[in-house]
């Protein structure tokens, strides 16, 4: 069902729910419930234990017959099934591992400056691709915040695409190398580190493929409403200034 018919009840499912996310995440929970205007998501049935989405990011609901039993694992199994997960929905389940956005910005500007890419621009791929969350994956395999498939990241020097600096640095030498390769076509640049650049330069441009095409208009949105943000700070804190002087 839509997350209106599903939120529309007024309280929390009782039983397990997959929550299918925009960016093509699946999350499955113990429960969920609206507060405030934001859904509240309970991975587990502990009501201190949850995250929150926008609804907005939501796109269905539907119930899962049984909830799923939690694994049992020492530490380092526990990181193997996360890093080779047996289904989307289970890794999804650690996407409340979000960065701050004081560290996400210390990370962004350190890889932005050592590859000379726009950090408003790296903040607007990784909001894309994971909104924020460390160890978020995709149905197709790709990790972390950047979104870095296996073979990508092995090629990159990624040793753990879950660890906030390795994928953002690979994330961004990736980037980096694409819009060399585009000659700063940014569009062209989003689109192959969306599809890869066999299929741009298959169709020598945007393929044709909707997911790609509405991953390249999302980023760019979000960087011209990023730039816009900062020449406006820009031009405020330049008034303050002129008008210190007098």
């Amino acid at each position: 069902m839509t997350l209106a018919a599903g939120l529309c009840l007024g309280q929390a499912a009782r039983a397990a729910e997959r929550i299918s996310l925009a960016n093509g995440f699946d999350v499955v929970c113990d429960h969920y419930s609206l507060v405030e205007g934001r859904v509240r998501v309970y991975p587990k049935a502990a009501a201190g234990d949850y995250f929150e989405l926008n609804p907005q990011d939501v796109r269905t609901v539907e119930t899962v017959p049984d909830p799923l039993p939690e694994p049992v694992a020492e530490p380092d199994q526990a990181s193997s099934q996360i890093a080779n997960p047996p289904s989307a929905s289970k890794a999804a389940a650690h996407l409340e591992t979000r960065l701050t956005a004081d560290d996400l910005h210390q990370l962004l500007s350190k890889a932005g400056s050592e590859h000379n890419v726009d950090e408003d621009l790296l903040a607007s791929v990784v909001k894309a691709e994971s909104g924020g969350y460390v160890r978020a994956t995709s149905r197709t395999g790709a990790r972390g915040l950047m979104q870095l498939m296996p073979g990508t990241a092995q090629q990159l020097g990624v040793a753990d695409s879950f660890a906030p600096e390795q994928n953002v640095r690979g994330g961004t030498a990736y980037l980096d190398w694409l819009l060399t390769r585009y000659h700063d076509n940014l569009v062209l640049a989003l689109a192959a580190y969306n599809a890869g650049p066999e299929a741009v330069d298959r169709y020598h441009g945007i393929p044709p493929y909707h997911e790609t095409r509405a991953y390249v208009a999302r980023v760019i949105h979000e960087f011209n409403r990023r730039v816009a943000a900062r020449e406006k700070m820009a031009r405020q804190n330049m008034a303050s200034v002129t008008m210190g002087t007098h």
